[in-house]
């Protein structure tokens, strides 16, 4: 595959977007502000020089995941959005009105799996850079921090024992059938009228397993083919019979995980825990997200301390001297716990310090938002990876509606000076 090339110009007889949009529209602002040579040079780094069709622009790429997550829209509504809305389309880079989109809804998966994390988080690496240059962040607010965690959850069904049988089942049989092996059962339906009973259906399971492993047993490319969905099915028949292993709670996402957090309206959620990083100051353009990272494993809260902080101060490039979180982060991993102030701590605790920590709470909108209004609510990208890329995305989405506000405060003061100004003479 080739480099990606924008090779967009003005069409005679199209019109120009600068005629038909308004240029003191905050996203017009944004765009100007934004750095696009440099996420060009993040995203254009995964492309190699070769044969192929030539990829979409970045600067197209990368203006289409700002306004998914910015509006909180699904792959689909976006490119019906972006035909009709000649601001996303003048966001995008365009330079005339297009009436038919240049991308496909496919375009987006085949770019973040090109992408993965480490370039995605770019985006929330220059959100965080345009809130500086237009002071809407300054640099004492990325000293000092609030970190916390949440739950990322998948979008999987309620995991039941039943259900998770009897849906092995289905795609066991589902994947023979599609792969020519003839088994001498399927059990669909006795299967489907017994979901209740366990035992009859981990009994079925079992016999279709070991058919399966019958029939293909010598042949390298189905045992391949069947191999991950065999050892997920024989995990869900182990964990029916109370055996030890690692838990399956989906079958088409087996990375979930079951967290509990202590919510008395959810007491366990399903996926993966995400650290979150905010200022404890009051920024002026609001309480920014600094960092953002999918946590895998349910690891303890204060063992994630050391890592995150490592990987704020490498996204940011400013040392953090106070640490705020709550007591989830007892005996963590920090190196200079000194740093490290804890809710309900004591001693080495003074006004300033004591004003902070009383601000700590602004990290819990802020999560709320991330979750309601910027997909993080229920995870629909596949596997690890898209765990780690929704909670990037999420984040910078977040920061740059904020930046979406900053630029329309900004637009109403200037304008409210301009009037005061021409109406001051006429009463003097």
């Amino acid at each position: 595959m080739s480099q990606p090339r924008d090779d967009r110009q003005d069409d005679l007889f199209g019109p120009s977007l600068e005629k038909i949009i308004n240029l003191r529209h905050p996203l017009v602002r944004l765009a100007a502000e934004i750095d696009w040579d440099f996420l060009a040079g993040r995203f254009g780094s995964v492309c190699r020089v070769g044969p192929g069709q030539p990829p979409l622009p970045t600067r197209l790429v990368a203006g289409l995941l700002i306004l998914k997550h910015m509006h909180n829209l699904s792959d689909e509504a976006l490119c019906d959005r972006w035909v009709e809305n000649p601001y996303f389309q003048y966001f995008c880079g365009e330079v005339v009105f297009q009436h038919v989109a240049p991308f496909d809804r496919s375009s987006l998966t085949r770019w973040r799996q090109r992408l993965g994390e480490e370039q995605i988080a770019a985006l929330l690496q220059e959100s965080l850079s345009v809130a500086h240059r237009t002071k809407a962040i300054e640099t004492k607010d990325l000293e000092r921090v609030v970190v916390d965690t949440t739950v990322q959850e998948k979008a999987i069904a309620h995991p039941t024992d039943a259900r998770l049988t009897h849906r092995a089942i289905e795609n066991l049989i589902d994947l023979a059938k599609r792969e020519g092996v003839e088994l001498r059962q399927s059990y669909l339906r006795v299967a489907k009228r017994a979901r209740r009973e366990l035992k009859f259906l981990r009994t079925r399971l079992g016999r279709i397993i070991r058919d399966i492993r019958r029939k293909i047993d010598g042949n390298a490319v189905l045992e391949d083919r069947f191999g991950p969905l065999l050892d997920l099915a024989s995990r869900v028949r182990q964990q029916e019979q109370r055996q030890r292993g690692p838990k399956v709670y989906s079958l088409h996402a087996p990375e979930v995980e079951c967290i509990g957090k202590g919510k008395a309206r959810t007491p366990y959620e399903f996926g993966c825990k995400v650290s979150i990083v905010t200022p404890v100051t009051a920024p002026r353009g609001g309480q920014f997200v600094l960092h953002a990272k999918a946590l895998h494993g349910n690891p303890y809260d204060g063992h994630t301390l050391g890592p995150v902080i490592a990987g704020l101060e490498k996204l940011t490039g400013v040392a953090v001297r106070r640490i705020h979180g709550d007591k989830g982060y007892r005996g963590h991993n920090y190196p200079d716990r000194f740093k490290v102030w804890i809710s309900g701590q004591v001693r080495r605790v003074t006004k300033a310090i004591r004003r902070e920590m009383r601000r700590r709470a602004a990290v819990e909108p802020v999560i709320g938002h991330l979750k309601d209004d910027h997909r993080m609510r229920r995870n629909h990208l596949k596997g690890r990876e898209g765990d780690r890329i929704n909670a990037v995305l999420a984040a910078a989405g977040y920061n740059f509606s904020l930046l979406l506000r900053w630029f329309r405060r900004l637009l109403h003061a200037l304008l409210l000076i301009l009037a005061r100004a021409l109406l001051a003479p006429r009463f003097a």
